[in-house]
Order: structure tokens, then sequence, then C-alpha cells
């Protein structure tokens, strides 16, 4: 079987501007980066937003394992499926971020004959929007540091600075810095830390902000510091705002990309679902449902994590409503949550299976939580067995799922009619009823313990002091009313990433709570989990090369 970037770098890609017109764009809409890539312009938004919605579907997925899931994969298989039943489909997907390229996880084009292209571009610079967002947020941080270097006249306490710096990429050298070292003339010394981009408050109001307005209006909230008196200090007191929106002016306009089977894909916006809100932009979804009869869009990781957060931050702020939920799982990543190494994943094993399969349990009870009808996907492997995928699917339907069987990766499209139809047939057949888990009026506490007991089943919820007294500050400044979201590792249900399958009788440990008042959400760090990633013992950027033609290889 060829890899991913051979089978990308074999496509014969359409120009873009051929793909746009099958979904209704005209080329004075589009704003060309080369002959396979654009932006969507502020004014096509004008055109098509008293149309009516198409209908939107999630793809979600169990806790990932090292054994693979493919949500990104099904994603974009379902969308070529689609196609093929000539539905009009378009996706929305995550851009990903360099870190993981370069590090351990991967991309996020999808896989096999179910990929978006032009694939080295999306995984590498794209159109530039992960720079904009990190050279909005880094020009924050220098405006903070020169106006206290410059006199201070908002008496911001440098030990109360909490904007970080960003960078995408997987740097654990730069988590704890000290900036300022030098002379009197090189600023204040103080401590200071990195984020990775993704993880940044920009990224999140650029994908919650409807229009260039509400971007403006969200970057001007966001808290940088507090003063001497405990009040906060914005980016709008630092006059920052207006060169921030300058610089992401053109990165909120989503981006227009196809599949291998010309498949429209608006792809825009990337935060992280274990440390941020996991989704893509609302523009992008939005103008998904306007330009096609389904829109497919995905949550990051996990539904614990990411499909939570599309419920409870994303579709909150926005108002959109999901009509259904495919949830992916593999035979293979079953097998590895009830206890089999990942070298005899390949070997049939139905014990294990039945062990295993109590973590995809839990994510149908959460989803139904919701009360959005629930599809569950096997993506197929050469190695799963007749008799482990009827056990999976006879599990499925006892708990009121349809089921369907998806080998996008092998077939594209042609793979993906089975669940096609079975997304089909639940739209045509089941009503959903969307409403969030939690109301606004709960506090701060009582949201953070409705997630970590209905989702993540935990018994309890522990709190460092630390947090406790951030809890206490942000209700008091009026903050309260905002959703949670909650940063935690994507391999457990738990904050223990050693806890796979469904874990039972644990607690969920708060170590620091801190408001992202641009972005309209509460964060709560739970657990060890990082907001800079470290690179592995072995990055995949060891094996990424350039020959004399320009061809990258071993971009997976």
């Amino acid at each position: 079987m060829k890899t991913d970037i051979q089978i990308a770098q074999e496509a014969q890609m359409k120009p873009i501007k051929e793909v746009a017109e099958t979904i209704g764009i005209q080329e004075d809409d589009l704003e060309l980066y080369g002959k396979y890539k654009a932006k969507l312009s502020d004014e096509l938004w004008d055109q098509i937003k008293d149309r009516p919605d198409g209908k939107l579907v999630l793809v979600t997925a169990i806790n990932p394992t090292p054994a693979g899931e493919g949500k990104t994969t099904t994603s974009v298989g379902l969308g070529q499926a689609m196609a093929k039943l000539n539905k009009k489909a378009v996706i929305a997907l995550r851009e990903p971020s360099l870190g993981p390229c370069f590090g351990i996880k991967g991309g996020a084009a999808g896989g096999g004959y179910a990929q978006v292209v032009p694939m080295e571009d999306l995984n590498l610079h794209f159109t530039g929007d992960f720079h904009a967002i990190t050279s909005a947020n880094n020009l924050l941080a220098a405006m903070l540091d020169n106006h206290i270097q410059q006199g201070n006249a908002l008496q911001i306490d440098p030990r109360q600075v909490v904007w970080k710096r960003c960078l995408d990429m997987n740097d654990r050298s730069l988590r704890n810095i000290v900036v300022g070292l030098g002379s009197k003339m090189d600023g204040m010394v103080r401590e200071d830390h990195f984020v990775i981009t993704v993880a940044s408050e920009i990224m999140a109001v650029l994908c919650l902000a409807n229009n260039l307005q509400d971007l403006k209006e969200r970057l001007g909230k966001i808290i940088v510091a507090y003063d001497f008196s405990g009040n906060p200090v914005t980016a709008d007191m630092l006059q920052a705002t207006g060169a921030m929106t300058a610089l992401l002016k053109d990165a909120m306009k989503p981006n227009l990309i196809q599949t291998l089977e010309h498949t429209p894909a608006i792809v825009h916006g990337g935060p992280f679902a274990n440390i941020a809100h996991g989704c893509n932009s609302v523009r992008a979804t939005k103008m998904a449902l306007k330009l096609g009869d389904i829109a497919i869009t995905e949550a990051g990781f996990g539904a614990d994590l990411g499909a939570e957060k599309f419920f409870d931050i994303k579709c909150r702020s926005s108002e959109l409503a999901p009509d259904a939920v495919v949830i992916v799982a593999t035979v293979r990543a079953l097998k590895y949550n009830g206890g089999v190494p990942k070298n005899a994943l390949a070997e049939e094993n139905l014990e294990a299976l039945e062990k295993g399969i109590v973590n995809l349990e839990k994510h149908i009870e959460n989803i139904q939580k919701y009360n959005v009808p629930v599809i569950v996907t096997l993506n197929s492997f050469v190695t799963d067995t007749d008799a482990e995928n009827a056990f999976i699917q006879k599990f499925c339907e006892e708990r009121g799922c349809e089921f369907a069987l998806s080998k996008v990766w092998e077939h594209g499209g042609e793979g993906g009619i089975e669940l096609a139809e079975k997304v089909l047939q639940t739209l045509e057949t089941k009503e959903s009823h969307f409403a969030p888990l939690y109301s606004d009026e709960l506090t701060l506490k009582e949201k953070i313990e409705t997630i970590s007991k209905e989702i993540y089943g935990a018994k309890g919820v522990e709190y460092a002091p630390a947090a406790e007294k951030q809890l206490a500050k942000i209700e008091q400044m009026g903050f309260g009313n905002l959703p949670v979201c909650m940063a935690k590792n994507q391999y457990s249900l738990s904050d223990d990433a050693t806890l796979l399958g469904r874990p039972q009788n644990f607690d969920m440990h708060i170590r620091e709570v801190y408001v992202n008042a641009g972005a309209g959400f509460v964060v709560a760090l739970t657990g060890a989990v990082m907001t800079m990633p470290g690179l592995p013992k072995v990055p995949a950027a060891n094996h990424i090369d350039v020959d004399a033609s320009g061809n990258i290889t071993g971009l997976f």
C-alpha cells in the first residue's frame, strides 16, 4: 500500500475554481492562493447568509490510542461517499498544527484514499493563518512588556502577567522562561511562558467570532494581566486591538480546498481539543451549512473532549445544533483498551474486545445525553475478523445506535457508502433534540463537576488551593456565567492517561483555572496536561526531507 503522501502527490487535483463552482461559488468570491487553494470572501457570506441551513453531522471518536482511529479520514471519506450518492456535501475541518506534524501525532489531512489535498501545503504553512495568529499573539505580548517598560501607566503588576507568548511548534524548553535579562533598557526581568499557537486564546477567538467586528470586540476583551489593585488589564486598555485585528483580517476568511475525489472542504482554524476547545471555526461551519445539503464537521480527539466542547462551547455561542453524530472506533483500538499490547492487535481477541468496548459504550451514552442521534462506524482494518465486527455491531444496536463499517482509507468514497446511507437514513427518520449539558446559570464549580461526573464518569473533583482562589476571583469579576473548557489528556476518560477503558471511582484534579474573556469561556487545567507539548525521542522531523526537484518525502 502506498503512503499517504504518495497517494496525495499522485492525485489529479482540479483547479479550486472548478471545485468552488460545484457548490455555486463564483471566481469573484475566491481569493486564490495558487491553483488549488483559496480563501472565501466576506462578500460571499453576505450572498448566502439567508439561505436555509443544510443538515449538520458531527464526526467524533473514542479516546485515541496508538492503534489509531481515523476520525479525519472518516470525515473526508463520508463526504466523498455522500457525493457518490448525489448529495451536495461540504466538509468543514480544522487546520493542522506544525507541532504535531514534526512531533509524533501527524497531520490532519485524513489518510489513504480519504484525504484533503494539497496535503503538503495543508500540513505545512497552508495560507498563513497560524502565522497570523502567532504574530497577533506575540504583538500583544510585546506591547504589554513595552507598556511596563515605558512607565507603566496602567500600574500592571509584573507578577500578575497572565498573557503568554506562543509558537506553533512543540518546544518544551520554552514552557517556563525568564525575559528582560540584560541592561535596564532590555525590559523588566520577569518569569514568562510559551504555549503552542493552537492553545492561544487568539486561536479560540478567531474560531468563535462570527465576523470581523465580532473578532475585534473579542480581541479587545482579552485579559493580559492584573494591576497592583487586582483589577484586570485588557488588550483594549493597551490599545493593541486594532493592530491585532489588522494582522488577522485575512486569517478570518475560511479556506477552500478539495478531497482526492474533488469534494469541497472548508478548512479553517485549529485549536487542540485537549488544551483548547477543539473545533474548526464557526464561520467555516456556517458556510458549509449554507453551501451544502449536508455539512460534515469534526471535533478533536475523543468525544469526551472534542464533542463535549463542540456542544457546550461552540454550539452554545453560535446557535449551531447537530442533526446527527458519528462516533469512530476501530477493532484494534477497542482491543487496546481491553489490555492488548500494540504488537498483538492483529490477532482475534473477543475477550479483550469485550473488556475494551466499555470505552465506546461511555461515549455512546455521553452523546445520547445531548439528545442527538448516534451512528457508530468501525474504521476497517484488514486484520479485523467477522466475529469481532459482529460483536461490536450487536453491542451498538442494543444501545439504540445505527452501525456501519467504513472502508474509506482503502477505497475512498466507495468504501464509505454503507456509512453514508446509515447517516442519511438517520437524518430522515430520527429527530435531533439537541440541548447543552448544563445551563449558564450554574456556578463554575457546578459546571466543572457536571462535566467531570457526567462525561468522564468521575466520582468527584478535587481542587488545588490556587484553583479555588482563581475560581472565586473569576466569579467575582463577573465571568461565572461562561461555559468551561476542560484541559485534559486525550488518552483516558480520567485525568490519568494510563487509565484506559472506562475508569471507575476516580477524582478529577483541577490544578489551575483562568478566564479567556475574549473567547468567552473559562479554562480548567486538569492533571498534568501541558499547553506547550514537547517533541518525542525520535520526532517525525527526523524523517522529513526534500529532493532536488522540491518533492517532500517523509511527511506521513
